[in-house]
């Protein structure tokens, strides 16, 4: 899951990151790693608070020039989220097909939470998806 962003120059060194596909998320960073580092930071803020408030999370346009890429922890829990809106599956009904407490259905939302793989996987497949994984050449 890979965001494209926008980097300027900032009047006083710095280097603005703004998100158009997230128009709610802005950050910078002294040089341009330092402001790619905290753009994935943002997102995953921006995109937490869209999943408390129970927002739609709109999937990555696609991304040339600039971009962040999610770590893959945090792509699999939105992409649960995205699954559960589009099926209309709240918290409770999940954690019913899992046979779960509530409370882990929100650890496993929650983007700073490190949920287990096999976790991740029974949450998918109890809303009939399943992982595909594919490994390419870094750029």
């Amino acid at each position: 899951m890979r965001y494209a962003v926008t980097l300027a120059p900032d009047d006083n060194g710095t280097v603005l990151v703004a998100v158009p596909d997230l128009p709610e998320v802005h950050t910078f960073g002294e040089d341009r790693a330092d402001a790619l580092s905290r753009a994935v930071d943002a997102i995953e803020t921006a995109l937490m608070g869209r999943i408390a408030a129970r927002e739609d999370i709109p999937p990555p346009s696609a991304a040339t020039g600039d971009f962040v890429a999610l770590p893959t922890l945090s792509a699999l829990k939105v992409e649960i989220y995205r699954q559960m809106r589009a099926q209309d599956v709240g918290k409770a009904e999940l954690a019913r097909r899992l046979a779960v407490a509530l409370p882990q259905i929100d650890r496993l939302l929650s983007l700073g939470h490190h949920s287990r793989l096999d976790a991740i996987e029974r949450a998918l497949a109890a809303l009939g998806r399943q992982i595909e994984v594919r490994v390419r050449k870094a750029a």
